[in-house]
């Protein structure tokens, strides 16, 4: 009787992972020329990956259920999924956010963070590919400092917009328009320094 082919859970990690960093081109491809009838046009190809990406997750435990053998531990498996998965999700909240506050035009505030955010999912991308051969890697940790000094500029920059928004804008309506914006594209770029935050403890625990 043929075997069973092992279940490569790095490569669908790493499925994830381009997934997510393809979200967040498209979100920046959106915001290049940005109006609310490009984003209505395109923001399906993010929710699309999105929904892939959940088929992913579902896989992934789904064998985890039935599998013997892990590569590594069951429970680090399910964090690093939940964590990518999350980077798919804040990427997808923020097409359906700018949509429903009917966001008219994007600021240069919003244009950095979503810059920063194609950085940083790149570089989840790189550090997942690389988790695989974690022990050999010589790329892995660099990669994951350069997540981290990407979410650190991005938080300086949510406190300054903060600032101005606090501080400039006259219009409620606006301020709360741009505070939610503001938050949700702050969350991203924390889920994804929370990927590589994972991967930096489990490269820490299985050495």
């Amino acid at each position: 009787m043929a075997r069973k082919k092992q279940f490569d859970y790095f490569g669908e990690l790493e499925h994830l992972a381009k997934n997510a960093h393809q979200a967040a081109e498209i979100l920046e491809m959106i915001a290049i020329d940005y109006s609310l009838e490009k984003l209505e046009n395109e923001a399906e190809k993010i929710h699309v990956l999105e929904r892939e990406g959940d088929k992913i997750v579902q896989k992934i435990m789904s064998e985890l259920y039935i599998s013997f053998i892990t590569p590594i531990d069951r429970e680090d498996i399910v964090e690093i999924t939940q964590r990518l998965d999350d980077v798919l999700d804040t990427i997808n909240s923020i097409a359906y956010l700018l949509s429903s506050l009917v966001v008219k035009e994007l600021n240069d505030n919003a244009m950095v963070f979503i810059t920063y955010g194609v950085e940083a999912t790149a570089g989840v991308l790189t550090a997942t590919k690389e988790f695989a051969k974690f022990k050999n890697s010589k790329t892995l940790h660099a990669m994951i400092d350069e997540v981290s000094d990407i979410e650190g500029k991005a938080d300086k920059l949510y406190s300054d917009a903060l600032k101005n928004l606090f501080t400039l804008e006259k219009n409620p309506i606006e301020v709360i328009r741009w505070k939610n914006v503001y938050d949700q594209l702050e969350e991203f770029l924390n889920a994804c320094e929370s990927v590589v935050d994972v991967i930096g403890g489990l490269v820490i625990k299985n050495s």
